[in-house]
């Protein structure tokens, strides 16, 4: 039987509060954007390693025209945000117009700095630092690399390929491309830089400070979740189940630590039950209010 609640409707922002959201999202679209800016061309570009998408295809015909490297990435965006408006929305696409032109401004402003010509630190700490500013604007509902937004449409359309497959084939013949007109090498490190800034842009996007989610099956349900609650001071949730084999009933227990309580939890439910089954899953964020034991 459910329980009748009052039907609530979702909460409408103020003026005030979408002005300061708006702000705020401007903000560090535009810090991301220079950050951005900043790894393009003080170590990637000098030494030749490009990025993956649109900014890598830009890179490459600056390399052969010269032309302002802000301007290509703008321009040879324009294409696929169009493509992707009635898909991503126009919000998104509003702030993906304003995020690459700050980039195109911050590329200008950063031309013709130089910090090494160690391809090694080039790739590694140009990683590091593009994928912290592409990190910075994916978190604000922006971004800069149309290709990504083509391969989101493209998916949902056909439904052949995942958007990541799509992306694969793209950087496939980008970084193809790059071998033959900047050299093997520096196809190769192009790509170590890709695969830094991807992981740089999930540790952005997803938080360093990552929480498990633990699941619990054991027939002493009550006394593992009054020890959890008493010693790690958080509330747990009961889920009843059916067993697939013995066809029984069992009561779930389940709750969310951050990971250094972890070894304490194990501790806590071994000395219940050693026989107890344990699954614990990476939980990038966790929202909402923590219900603490009251003592």
């Amino acid at each position: 039987m459910f329980f009748h609640r009052k039907k609530i409707e979702p909460k409408k922002k103020t003026k005030a509060e979408l002005v300061k959201e708006y702000l705020s999202r401007a903000l560090f679209i535009t810090i991301g954007a220079f950050i951005t800016a900043a790894a393009l061309e003080t170590f990637l570009l000098p030494n030749n390693i490009i990025d993956g998408g649109v900014i890598g295809i830009s890179m490459m015909v600056h390399y052969i025209t010269k032309w302002n490297l802000g301007l290509l990435i703008f321009c040879i965006n324009i294409p696929f945000i169009l493509l992707a408006l009635r898909k991503l929305g126009i919000k998104f696409i509003l702030q993906t117009l304003f995020a690459t032109g700050m980039l195109a401004i911050a590329t200008n402003v950063f031309h013709g700095f130089h910090v090494t010509e160690d391809l090694i630190l080039s790739a590694i700490f140009g990683g590091i630092i593009l994928g912290f500013g592409v990190g910075c604007i994916l978190r604000n509902n922006a971004s800069l690399d149309g290709t990504e937004m083509l391969s989101i449409t493209i998916s949902k359309k056909l439904g052949i390929l995942s958007v990541g497959e799509l992306l694969m084939i793209i950087n496939l013949f980008i970084y193809t491309g790059a071998g033959f007109l900047l050299g093997w090498d520096r196809a190769l490190y192009s790509i170590l830089t890709y695969y830094i800034a991807s992981k740089v842009i999930d540790a952005v996007i997803e938080g360093l400070d990552k929480s498990k989610s633990v699941r619990i099956v054991s027939e002493y349900h009550r006394e593992i979740g009054d020890a959890i609650m008493k010693e790690l001071d958080t509330s747990v949730t009961y889920v009843r189940t059916l067993g697939g084999y013995s066809r029984q009933e069992k009561i779930l227990t389940y709750c969310v630590v951050n990971k250094f309580e972890m070894p304490k939890l194990k501790d806590v439910v071994h000395s219940l039950d050693p026989k107890a089954f344990i699954v614990t899953e990476d939980v990038h964020e966790v929202e909402g209010v923590r219900v603490k034991h009251k003592r």
